[in-house]
């Protein structure tokens, strides 16, 4: 399994100080089949706690899955500055999946290169996810 983040990913996660191990939690209850929201075509919604504080008052993240293959954190918000996505964004990361799902191995180490995609490092936990 392959996790990344886009770079707007990345900087949201910073700001609020959301670790690479929190997200490789939010990965493998997603692979557990603890799904919060599943958008359709490969679309997840999913919370992630803040830091000492639970779920509900936490963050929601969409993430673009493939099953056993790859991830990409997209977008984040908190809960208390956002209720949902709109119908619209929802349609539009949709899309991005699938874009994203069709790229080769070429194409993600470019991205990576480029820092348009940051690959989390998932050789410690390989066994769990």
């Amino acid at each position: 399994m392959r996790i990344f983040k886009t770079k707007w990913f990345t900087k949201f996660a910073k700001k609020q100080g959301i670790s690479d191990a929190t997200l490789l939690q939010v990965i493998q209850d997603i692979e557990d089949g603890k799904i919060d929201a599943d958008l359709g075509d490969g679309v997840i919604k999913q919370r992630i706690a803040r830091s000492g504080q639970g779920k509900s008052s936490g963050y929601r993240s969409i993430i673009l899955y493939q099953k056993g293959d790859k991830a990409f954190f997209v977008y984040g918000f908190a809960k208390n500055e956002q209720a949902n996505i709109a119908e619209h964004e929802e349609r539009a990361f949709k899309d991005l999946a699938i874009t994203f799902f069709n790229y080769s191995d070429e194409q993600l180490a470019q991205a990576v290169t480029e820092e348009t995609f940051k690959e989390i490092n998932t050789n410690e936990q390989e066994q769990n996810i």
